[in-house]
């Protein structure tokens, strides 16, 4: 019985998982895996850049610092006391009484610690100070606002369910967003540009709305709309409401959000839960409230206003509002996500149409066709019998590579297809080492197989250091590269490692077979 080599098996055994990591590819019914994800240039979709306001981000941590510091001074008993917010970023705080000034000081010191003071003036009897953060807290603010902005719309595409995104980092404020294959773009630019501010407000009940419509809006208080459309008459109408600026609590507290239909109404709506410390906030909101209207605002819409008729206690709640099932999905999935730390706004936007996807795929096909058939008759006739062999090799490495971006399910851009081409020749120039070594090894009169021996022996470490490098280039061009690059350099990557395996091992597989088991005496090469 003659003993089948490890190298035989090797390649055996890597052809069979390549084959079914491509069946998928050449027919979904085979095999119930993941085929070749196209990217953004081949089979269309949208791209967008975007561009978070992160000064928004420390707007509104200044916001919540001026909540903060009232509620303590209402607790400390600080009451002859003004506090605003003016140029965004800028608290201004007057106190009147003189004897109050020490301990708004040392509330300042011990509790505040993070407020920079910009001016501190006496006007008579009374004290004015303007606070701020420092520079260096206000940028780390911006950064870490764009760093949330980005795994946050991240998890709403990927709740969204598109099949390899392409979603990056761009400069310091901007964020690359690409989706392949999207069609209902403007559903997309909806859920991505959603701020999904959640938050639960008291209606301003003591005041007119109709006056504050005229303009005689009361201090701490706001005008905001409901918007709701006619589903039979498609007519939007505005309800306005007179809302308290205070959130009484946020979407930050969210662990669930979930469609679900009304049993008395048939309709959709989107039902939500809150962790232990927002049940515990929600319970002693209704509590403290009852028979007063609360507001659900999302991105300073209400969706509802309803009175709160007892204390609710397990921290759940419904957003109602007159939604498709669509529409539910999307705020269900964009609550989940969470909040934008600071809006996004979109500077640039792209569609590419499937049908010039469709014509790159075909003149990328035909010019790897083209170059191969090129390559393929150039051996054969220069190699003769030895060349089919390379060919064959050559072969099962595109075939390698295919399987490689089905396994790894890395994206096939029209860059990645020029990748497959340069390793068309790469491939080939390795067996062209091999095959100039036999023939040198011939012409000192060797037998056929120490001179295949010998001619692999001697090329392989000239092959693996060209290899090698060229291997280091591709991956230093997918770690720094962008988009296209990376799609360059992934079947780049992939084109090397594979033409490694068919030069050095299946070629030589297939030599062993006809030299060993045929018993065959001369190579025709």
């Amino acid at each position: 019985m003659k003993r089948i080599s490890w190298k035989t098996i090797a390649s055996a055994g890597v052809i069979a998982v390549a084959c079914v990591y491509l069946l998928p590819t050449l027919n979904p019914d085979w095999w119930p895996r993941k085929r070749i994800n196209l990217g953004l240039d081949l089979q269309g979709g949208m791209h967008l850049v975007l561009e978070v306001d992160a000064q928004k981000a420390v707007e509104s941590t200044m916001e919540r610092v001026l909540q903060e510091l009232r509620e303590r001074l209402w607790k400390e008993g600080i009451r002859r006391i003004s506090t605003e917010q003016v140029k965004g970023d800028i608290l201004v705080v007057r106190i009147e009484a003189p004897q109050q000034i020490p301990e708004f000081e040392k509330l300042l010191d011990e509790e505040f610690k993070e407020l920079r003071i910009l001016e501190r003036r006496s006007e008579g009897d009374a004290l004015l100070v303007r606070l701020d953060l420092p520079d260096e807290e206000k940028e780390n603010i911006r950064k870490l606002a764009v760093s949330q902005a980005l795994e946050t719309i991240r998890n709403r595409i990927d709740q969204f369910g598109v099949s390899e995104p392409d979603i990056r980092r761009q400069g310091e404020r901007r964020i690359l967003v690409q989706l392949p294959g999207i069609k209902d773009t403007q559903r997309a630019k909806d859920l991505i540009g959603k701020t999904a501010l959640l938050e639960f407000r008291l209606l301003d009940e003591t005041h007119s709305v109709e006056e504050a419509l005229k303009g005689s809006v009361p201090p701490g208080a706001e005008i905001l709309y409901q918007v709701q459309t006619d589903p039979k008459t498609q007519r939007t109408f505005r309800t306005p409401y007179l809302v308290k600026k205070r959130s009484l609590l946020t979407g930050a507290y969210l662990t669930e959000a979930r469609v679900e239909i009304d049993s008395q109404y048939n309709e959709p709506y989107v039902s939500i839960s809150f962790d232990k410390k927002g049940a515990r906030i929600f319970e002693r909101i209704t509590e403290e409230n009852v028979k007063k209207r609360l507001a659900i605002v999302l991105d300073q819409n209400v969706y509802s206003a309803p009175v709160i008729q007892e204390k609710i206690s397990g921290g759940q709640a419904r957003i109602t509002g007159n939604f498709t099932l669509e529409e539910a999905r999307d705020l269900a999935i964009v609550l989940r996500a969470g909040a934008l730390p600071a809006p996004v706004d979109i500077i640039e936007e792209r569609t590419v149409g499937p049908s010039l996807g469709t014509d790159s795929i075909r003149k990328g096909m035909l010019s790897m066709a083209i170059g191969g058939l090129i390559v393929v008759l150039f051996m054969v006739v220069y190699y003769k019998v030895s060349g089919l062999i390379a060919n064959l090799a050559l072969t099962v490495n595109i075939i390698l590579i295919a399987a490689g971006l089905a396994g790894f399910q890395a994206t096939l851009t029209l860059p990645g297809i020029a990748g497959i081409i340069l390793t068309i020749g790469m491939a080939v120039d390795a067996n062209v080492l091999i095959f100039e070594r036999i023939r040198e090894e011939l012409g000192l009169g060797k037998t056929a197989r120490a001179s295949v021996e010998a001619g692999y022996e001697r090329a392989s470490l000239t092959i693996l250091d060209a290899n090698v490098t060229t291997l280091i280039a591709a991956l230093v061009l997918f770690q720094f590269g962008t988009g296209p690059v990376k799609g360059f350099a992934v079947t780049l990557s992939l084109g090397v490692c594979s033409s490694l395996f068919t030069a050095l091992i299946l070629t030589r597989v297939v030599f062993d077979y006809l030299l060993i088991n045929r018993k065959v005496k001369r190579i025709s090469i």
